[in-house]
């Protein structure tokens, strides 16, 4: 599938339901695998936490880095014109969940229609315009884009870290945007210990 479908076809919004109390809700905490975990698609990840409420929770993977592509190669694909527009993005891939949809999270000094707040230093937009607003130098400071996203159902996420397949650390911009891709999973689980 081109990465034009990729991002043309992202959502509106994410998937959710009814708030959870803000202290139960883990939406901007970093959600870590553990070493052990068994699923080899989740090995080493480290998961922004966009959503979680009483019907689930929602996050994108930020250190599984695909490919670092031209920012005009990728607005050449999704139709949107390339004039003007310089530098590159690194690709991720945000999770198993919807493979087709693109998400841009990126750091607060940013905002229009279609982006999300996750907390006060993280917010995440999924319309294709924050590609060109990159590429012309009116985006964000920093930025990943991924396709596709975790998603858990009601619990299921609990129950996951009950069993010890994940921990929490506390969301930190620079495990987001500024570490080498390559050590992000060792320097969160560096905190842990």
């Amino acid at each position: 599938m081109s990465l034009g479908v990729l991002l043309a076809s992202a959502p509106a919004e994410l998937p959710h339901g009814e708030a959870l109390p803000r202290a139960a809700s883990l939406a901007g905490q970093l959600l870590v695998a553990s070493p052990g975990i068994g699923d080899p698609q989740f090995r080493h990840a480290v998961i922004l936490i966009a959503r979680h409420d009483d019907h689930g929770a929602v996050g994108i993977i930020i250190n599984h880095l695909v490919a670092d592509c031209p920012l005009a190669d990728l607005l050449n694909a999704i139709g949107q014109d390339s004039a003007g527009v310089t530098g590159s993005v690194r690709i991720f891939v945000g999770g198993p969940v919807e493979p087709e949809r693109g998400f841009t999270v990126h750091s607060v000094d940013y905002q229009r229609a279609g982006t999300i707040a996750i907390d006060g230093r993280v917010a995440m937009t999924i319309s294709p315009e924050v590609l060109l607003d990159i590429g012309r130098n009116r985006g964000p400071a920093k930025s990943l884009v991924a396709f596709g996203y975790t998603g858990w159902g009601a619990g299921q996420l609990e129950g996951e870290m009950a069993g010890g397949g994940w921990f929490v650390e506390p969301e930190d911009p620079k495990l987001i945007f500024d570490d080498d891709r390559e050590k992000v999973w060792d320097d969160a689980l560096e905190r842990r210990n």
